[in-house]
């Protein structure tokens, strides 16, 4: 099975990309939350790799962060939702806001979501309210940022005069990316590379 990718981004559109790995191409389904956050074309990138196999196809399924793919993987645990429909909804609702309307019932919220309905809104509900939790913690440093690393580059990008927003989330990306044992200047440095995109 296919966990991660690291290649170019040869081709973007907001439901897929092609990633270009050691001259090989791999078709890879996106949400629209990991579109936004995609470089340029030609740039590198490492992806989180849902793998699913069919009778007659093998797709993939790609996302930034551990968190989208953990939230991915937990919609595919109701029934009647199959990957693309898990994609249509990480497409159309954060991932923290996803999770809050799980674990609080919020049918209201999830209906909000395109392609979801009263019924399928109401199963989500009743078969992941108590696996969120589960999935979060499986997430690791999407859950729970090591808070001196992401302090200290965060800080650092403000104090070169970038704006919170988005110094926020490079800083995230970097240190998802690269991990909590990262040192400090290689995760500025990923932060400032990621920020410029």
């Amino acid at each position: 099975m296919i966990a991660r990718l690291t290649g170019k981004l040869a081709l973007k559109n907001p439901d897929e990309i092609l990633l270009d790995v050691g001259g090989v191409g791999y078709q890879v389904f996106i949400p629209l939350s990991t579109f936004y956050e995609l470089p340029e074309r030609g740039e590198l990138i490492t992806l989180q790799i849902y793998t699913a196999m069919r009778e007659n196809a093998i797709e993939l399924f790609g996302f930034l962060t551990l968190k989208e793919k953990e939230i991915f993987k937990l919609l595919l645990n109701v029934s009647k939702i199959g990957p693309k429909l898990s994609l249509n909804i990480l497409s159309g609702i954060a991932c923290d806001d996803l999770t809050a309307a799980l674990a609080s019932g919020d049918i209201l919220k999830l209906r909000g979501i395109p392609g979801i309905g009263q019924k399928t809104a109401e199963r989500m509900i009743l078969e992941l309210k108590d696996k969120v939790p589960k999935a979060q913690a499986a997430a690791g440093q999407d859950v729970a940022l090591p808070g001196e690393l992401f302090d200290d580059a965060l800080s650092a990008l403000l104090n070169l005069g970038y704006k919170r927003p988005n110094a926020e989330r490079a800083v995230k990306r970097a240190i998802t990316e690269a991990g909590r044992d990262t040192h400090l200047e290689e995760i500025i440095r990923l932060s400032l590379k990621y920020i410029a995109l």
